[in-house]
């Protein structure tokens, strides 16, 4: 069996209102870092500081130094401007909810 030489990734990194998905090759053996760094996805959001941002692969936390498979999806979480408990708390407080099941919806009980 031939060593892969290369792998195929995803960055993806989104705003409320807009989202930018990058897909690169990169040599194997690559860590998130340098998978960041090549997609140019920085220089894509100037005025935020991704370099701030936890990381994830496919919904997991992940270290920038991680060494990458092909297939990964890189993700940079911006921060939350309201912990998602507080913010219920709140909706709670006003007799709403989030909008997930309800009586008039397709999840009715």
């Amino acid at each position: 069996m031939a060593v892969q030489k290369t792998i195929k990734v995803e960055v993806v990194y989104a705003l409320a209102g807009r989202q930018e998905l990058l897909a690169i090759t990169m040599p194997a053996g690559a860590t998130v870092a340098e998978a960041i760094e090549q997609s140019g996805i920085v220089g894509k959001f100037p005025e935020q500081d991704l370099s701030a941002c936890t990381l994830g692969l496919w919904g997991r936390l992940a270290d920038s130094d991680h060494l990458l498979q092909d297939g990964d999806r890189i993700e940079i979480y911006r921060p939350l401007l309201i912990d998602p408990r507080e913010a219920r708390r709140q909706l709670a407080l006003e007799g709403k909810s989030m909008g997930h099941a309800n009586d008039n919806g397709p999840c009715k009980r």
